[in-house]
């Protein structure tokens, strides 16, 4: 029987992971799938029936680590140390009846799928040349792209072993150069914009609509969502549907609680709450994800991989720094440069309804956004493409 083992570690990389099993399963229902999620409780994996091998955990620093090592002091107070032990061996274990590990993220699962002794493939989320590189080709800043990629040596490294059987990665532009530098690496798209496909009916809306994004983590989230509550001022004297796209792992009275001024409405969308303030609608839905992503003509976003998933559907993206621990400014300004033209960094939140506008008014700016969608997070049917070769590896 075919086995494989997925590793991610992350709430994105676990969604990703997720949908490219189901691909995997749909092309061959034989297959025996289980997953590791290394950070968080693994529900995208549950949600479809995916077993889990260890029970995930909760880390305060939500995987976050590299943002501050404050929160890497935090994790292993919190028993990080011992997590990953346990996580080793009971991968060690899996791996004594044979099969093949999937290592989705970073470095970090895949180094447990190297260091387990059977075979491997990885599919990279997190790293892009975008980042180190505009668009002229000139670096960032000094000595950024000294390694050829942002792949650094140690990380290629583990691909050079003969175990390692596929490697995936997130754009076109960094699979040419690392195809240059001499990997052999496979890109076949963004599984992540799957996540939101098929395309929802027509929006209901005849106003111009936005969705608001204010990222899935708490506490971080809800102070996101108190500075995107106050770009929607009452002065705002054009009709506006706000769609806030809310997170299942949030509280949605929470949010509504910070409603100040906002008198409650009849709403037109099942599963929804419904506010006025002025010529402003606001809809909340932790159910209407992809439909919000799909209907609003852009958003204003505090977030990661929604706002990249806005992108790639072609929408342009207003953002402005929080606080923190993932959406710093330098988080923001690192996303402008991985999703380009369509992302616009506002020093002023107070801008952001304004810019909006001023970009619905320009066609070819809004022409370039979308080509710039496609370009940076693929076309949909990543997912169905990687399994497709996983299938491959592991007939071979």
């Amino acid at each position: 029987m075919k086995r494989l083992l997925c590793l991610s570690n992350g709430h994105g990389e676990d969604a990703i992971a997720s949908i490219t099993l189901q691909a995997l399963k749909e092309r061959c229902p034989d297959v025996d799938l289980m997953a590791l999620p290394l950070v968080g409780l693994g529900s995208a994996y549950t949600r479809l029936g995916i077993p889990l091998l260890h029970p995930g955990k909760v880390l305060p620093s939500g995987g976050f680590i590299y943002m501050d090592l404050r929160h890497l002091w935090r994790d292993l107070k919190a028993g990080l140390l011992g997590l990953l032990g346990s996580q080793i061996r009971t991968i060690q274990a899996w791996q004594q009846l044979g099969g093949h590990l999937l290592a989705v993220g970073d470095i970090v699962p895949l180094l447990l799928a190297y260091g387990s002794g059977g075979t491997y493939s990885f599919i990279g989320t997190a790293k892009s040349d975008y980042y180190l590189w505009d668009g002229t080709g000139r670096p960032y800043g000094w000595g950024m792209g000294w390694a050829g990629s942002d792949y650094l040596p140690w990380e290629r490294w583990l691909w050079r072993s003969p175990r390692c059987r596929g490697i995936f990665i997130r754009d076109e532009l960094t699979a040419k150069g690392l195809r240059q530098l001499g990997y052999t690496v496979h890109y076949c798209g963004n599984p992540m914009m799957d996540l939101v496909m098929p395309p929802p009916e027509q929006s209901p809306f005849t106003t111009k609509t936005i969705v608001l994004l204010p990222g899935s983590r708490a506490p971080e989230a809800y102070r996101n969502w108190q500075h995107i509550l106050g770009v929607l001022t009452p002065h705002h004297d054009q009709p506006l549907t706000c769609l806030a796209a809310v997170s299942p792992s949030l509280d949605l009275q929470l949010l509504e609680q910070s409603l100040e001024g906002w008198q409650p409405i009849a709403s037109p969308l099942p599963k929804t709450t419904a506010w006025r303030l002025g010529q402003q609608q606001l809809i909340l839905s932790s159910h209407h994800f992809r439909e919000f992503l799909h209907w609003a003509e852009g958003a204003i976003a505090l977030a990661g991989t929604a706002t990249e998933q806005c992108v790639g559907l072609g929408k342009p993206v207003v953002t402005f720094a929080g606080e923190g621990p993932q959406f710093t400014r330098r988080f923001a300004r690192r996303q402008k440069r991985l999703l380009g033209e369509s992302i616009f960094f506002l020093d002023d939140p107070l801008e952001a309804l304004p810019t909006l506008w001023s970009i619905w008014r320009d066609s070819e700016l809004l022409a370039r956004i979308a080509a710039n969608g496609v370009e940076r997070m693929g076309r949909p049917g990543a997912s169905d493409r990687i399994a497709a070769r996983l299938l491959e590896i592991l007939n071979g």
